[in-house]
């Protein structure tokens, strides 16, 4: 009797210190997170296992510093960063990299967030499902997220102080194609509309598109990936990728050929070095200065006032 109530007093106590461990991730205090979906997500499953953070030993330094690597998303988000002083009322929606196998939310979130905000930009962050969710249509997920997060934002931008004309996307690696394909599928939503945020235009006013894979076929001799299809209606894209990329810059490179096939106002920085997966924490490479770059093309196609 007494080793069956010491069992379960030990289960009581096993059991606590396990809900009272850290989330894998938490967004910063202070800004308004809340789920896209009401209940599960289109095609999930209930009771999936709990986010984790997967960076280990094993997985490199940034600019000497550790980052997020969260798996096992299946409850997207998004967290709304509002603009510091003066609000532009510019809003971006910014997807992290990862291969579509997890997310780099600080590297590749709030960490750009924080830059956004201080040139007066409103940035929403989607924590988007991961693994194997993507690239579409290997599978639709992310990109209902996304064009579920654009009809969100659109459906608040008053609220949030955005102008729903001047909302675009920016994305790394794997969200730097989800940036891509949400560029091209706006007209209709990859799942069965929910409520009156599926009524409002999905497709971005701008793209950002950084360091993208799954842009070209390697086994193809880098054709173009059929699943993209630019066209007139494309928004404005601004590119940028290292000619030593290991994901290979012919992905920046042959979508930008795409777009001015179409005569979509394209913008292409390739540099000589800088690998891939650097988000915006400055090295001694010059290609971690393209927030620089991206302001001024911002500047450019007017979506953010001439200085």
């Amino acid at each position: 009797m007494k080793k069956s109530a010491l069992f379960v007093a030990a289960c009581a106590v096993l059991s606590v210190a396990l809900h009272a461990q850290p989330a894998a991730w938490t967004p910063p205090a202070g800004h308004l997170t809340m789920n896209i979906w009401p209940g599960t997500s289109p095609g999930e499953a209930a009771n999936m296992p709990p986010e984790v953070n997967e960076f280990t030993a094993k997985n490199h330094l940034v600019a000497g510093r550790p980052y997020v690597r969260l798996g096992n998303v299946s409850t997207p988000t998004i967290t709304v960063f509002k603009a510091h002083g003066i609000n532009t009322g510019v809003g971006v929606l910014v997807f992290p990299g990862g291969g579509y196998q997890i997310l780099s939310m600080d590297l590749e979130g709030t960490e750009v967030c924080s830059w956004l905000n201080s040139i007066g930009v409103n940035c929403v962050l989607l924590k988007y499902r991961v693994p194997n969710t993507g690239p579409y249509p290997t599978s639709a997920a992310a990109l209902q997220d996304a064009q579920r997060a654009m009809g969100l934002i659109r459906e608040h931008a008053s609220e949030w102080g955005i102008d729903p004309r001047r909302i675009g996307v920016l994305g790394f690696s794997a969200g730097g194609h989800l940036s891509a394909a949400i560029s091209n599928y706006y007209d209709k939503r990859l799942y069965t509309p929910v409520d009156d945020a599926d009524s409002l235009s999905c497709r971005p006013d701008f793209a950002v598109v950084l360091y993208p894979g799954y842009m070209a076929l390697a086994e193809q001799n880098f054709a173009p990936n059929p699943s993209i299809h630019p066209t007139a209606d494309t928004p404005p894209t601004f590119l940028l990728q290292a000619e030593d990329d290991p994901v290979h810059v012919e992905n920046a490179v042959t979508y930008f050929m795409e777009l001015k096939k179409v005569h979509v106002p394209a913008e292409l920085h390739v540099y000589a070095q800088g690998g891939h997966g650097y988000g915006l924490r400055p090295t001694d490479m010059p290609i971690t200065r393209w927030p620089k770059l991206v302001e001024a093309w911002m500047r450019t196609i007017k979506v953010l006032p001439a200085k």
